[in-house]
């Protein structure tokens, strides 16, 4: 974790991206060297290799945007429909100064009690995979936490919380909050300009769901997004493609302690409001 996190891996990392084309063929980083100590797996981040999405899996329906297994034969609207009520995200904050972030999700239906312990296990058990090769540590055994796409967050600034945000989506949701946060510390938005802004979304990396599979080089972007940026991403090597709405609803808290007061913001994405008193 200290390497993964540290400084200078990030600037190793950042040194590797190719500005002018997309790498379909990129692999996770060793962040070992940047801690003082050796990779234990690095036979296996040697033999990584992209595990590409048949043309046939693209889309699938179930409460989670980006799944790759076998898509059920629903409508585009039905589709929809099923996606944007599949997580929820709530931002909760009061007077006194406490704030929570929360994003339920993996309801139980489809799902089964282990055994006789009364545990029950929700779909989200795919996330986790059973060869090392497919990444070592979301190997499903006892000890381990699974890898999850849910993503609510506190930002902190000065040692107080600054924003509270979450949206839902699965795999898109660490893209499309990263976007949201630096449109408001970086762009100068308010929430609710962040929340409604457009995004993108690529699937470079394996999806956690189905058979964790992986579209290099794919983009969703915003059906706004002008001919000039669509032509220069494809010269980039970019497969696009393109709906009005990029994200599940985003929702979010600013915590504005020059004045005292809160900004509440919630995406014109799907069912969400904001409430106050």
């Amino acid at each position: 974790m200290r390497g993964l996190l540290s400084k200078a891996y990030a600037k190793a990392r950042f040194a590797r991206i190719d500005w002018t084309r997309n790498d379909p063929a990129v692999k996770p980083g060793d962040p070992y060297p940047f801690q003082g100590g050796a990779n234990p797996f690095a036979d296996l981040l040697a033999g990584w290799s992209v595990v590409p999405a048949p043309d046939s899996l693209e889309r699938s329906g179930g409460q989670d945007r980006r799944a790759t297994h076998s898509p059920p034969q629903v409508s585009d609207s039905a589709f929809h429909a099923q996606f944007r009520a599949g997580t929820t995200s709530i931002q909760a904050a009061d007077s006194a100064g406490w704030v929570v972030s929360i994003t339920p999700s993996g309801g139980w239906v489809p799902a089964v009690i282990a055994g006789r312990t009364g545990i029950g296990l929700s779909q989200r058990a795919q996330s986790f995979v059973t060869r090392p090769e497919d990444g070592p540590y979301n190997v499903i055994e006892p000890g381990k936490r699974p890898r999850v796409t849910l993503t609510p967050t506190l930002a902190l600034k000065g040692g107080l919380p600054f924003l509270s945000f979450a949206v839902q989506g699965g795999d898109s949701q660490d893209q499309n909050l990263l976007q949201f946060f630096l449109n408001i510390v970086e762009f100068g938005m308010t929430p609710q300009q962040a929340a409604e802004a457009a995004n993108i979304n690529s699937e470079q990396m394996r999806s956690s769901f189905g058979a964790h599979e992986a579209r290099p080089g794919h983009l969703l972007l915003a059906s706004s997004t002008p001919d000039s940026v669509r032509g220069r991403l494809k010269r980039m090597g970019y497969a696009l493609e393109f709906e009005e709405r990029t994200s599940g609803p985003i929702n979010a808290v600013l915590f504005d302690r020059d004045h005292g007061t809160m900004w509440g913001a919630s995406s014109h994405h799907g069912e969400d409001y904001g409430v106050a008193w």
